[in-house]
């Protein structure tokens, strides 16, 4: 449990003998352990980093265990305030990259550029797949997606994952129950790519190589048409919005667990705070790729956990107890 905060094995083995035995000094807990005396001082570093073990009054020159109440509940907070910092910076650059979009979707600069419908859409896809030498990124919001678009992404994808080329998906959560997106990152899994989902994800996205990217003219609606980038500026800012999104991200493997402090989901966490920001249950559904219907079902859930008779009292309620 504790190599999941960031501990290393031997320094978890640390902290546990030291919590155990008090008294013990560095050879007692070296034996204890079963590891070397030098292995338990780069464990006590590493534990005094983290602020798990402090100078002992009674024993000087020795160190004691803070509690573990105490010591990990401070760790996690540290972790919440990371992740939520790492959050606030993703909805900047999000914010960010869809003014640039917009601004060049507008001044329309660079002819040639502008794909209009599916067909010029998953024909330059495939340019791209055939390019590729290092790596693709991807960003595939929405709940499911059609099975020929998938079938075509598949047939993109294929050569150039054969060539060894490094692919990275990332999914809404919602497409872990449709059978035809899931079975499609499967098939991505077993070829080597990396597949992850998250409750919320920026606009449609792929880049190749970092050196061109492909965005929809319209993010609502990205049958329409895309935009094929290759300005460096707008490039560099692309990669960082998909590596923010991707660092929040859990593997598709991964079972989302509830925060222990609140109780509420990753799902929860952001359709709480999706309509403290005024959206209806429709556009945060859109957002969440999941149906009004369960929107309403998970709001409920929150009204009653913080035993609030409607959604601007929970809105205060979840404010005052930290959890927006």
């Amino acid at each position: 449990m504790l190599e999941t905060l960031g501990l290393s094995a031997a320094a978890a083995a640390v902290y546990r003998s030291m919590l155990d035995h008090p008294a013990a000094g560095v050879e007692e807990i070296a034996a204890l352990c079963r590891l070397t005396p030098v292995q338990v001082h780069d464990g006590l570093d590493e534990l005094a980093g983290l602020l798990l073990v402090r100078a002992s009054s009674e024993h000087p020159g020795r160190m004691r265990a803070v509690d573990p109440e105490i010591g990990l509940a401070d760790i996690l907070a540290r972790q919440e305030a990371d992740l939520a910092a790492r959050q606030a910076q993703l909805a900047t650059s999000r914010a960010a990259v869809v003014h640039m979009v917009a601004e060049r979707t507008a001044a329309d600069r660079a002819p040639g550029t502008r794909l209009l419908g599916m067909d010029a859409i998953h024909a330059r896809l495939e340019e791209m797949g055939r390019s590729a030498v290092r790596e693709v990124l991807g960003v595939h919001p929405g709940a499911g997606h059609r099975p020929e678009d998938l079938a075509a992404a598949r047939a993109a994808d294929a050569p150039a994952l054969a060539r060894g080329v490094t692919m990275k998906g990332l999914y809404q959560d919602s497409t872990r129950n449709d059978p035809h997106t899931t079975a499609f990152a499967h098939w991505l899994l077993a070829n080597g790519s990396e597949v992850r989902t998250a409750p919320v994800l920026p606009q449609r996205l792929v880049i190749v190589d970092r050196t061109q990217a492909l965005v929809p003219i319209d993010p609502a609606d990205s049958r329409k048409g895309a935009l094929h980038i290759t300005e460096p500026g707008v490039l560099a800012a692309l990669i960082d919005l998909f590596e923010q999104a991707w660092s929040t991200a859990v593997p598709l493997g991964a079972t989302r667990t509830e925060d222990p402090k609140t109780g509420l989901t990753d799902t929860e966490r952001e359709l709480l705070r999706l309509l403290a920001t005024g959206l209806t249950d429709e556009t945060a559904s859109q957002r969440l790729g999941l149906s009004p219907r369960t929107v309403r079902r998970h709001m409920a859930s929150i009204l009653e956990r913080l035993n609030a008779t409607s959604r601007f009292e929970a809105g205060i309620k979840a404010a005052q107890r930290g959890w927006l």
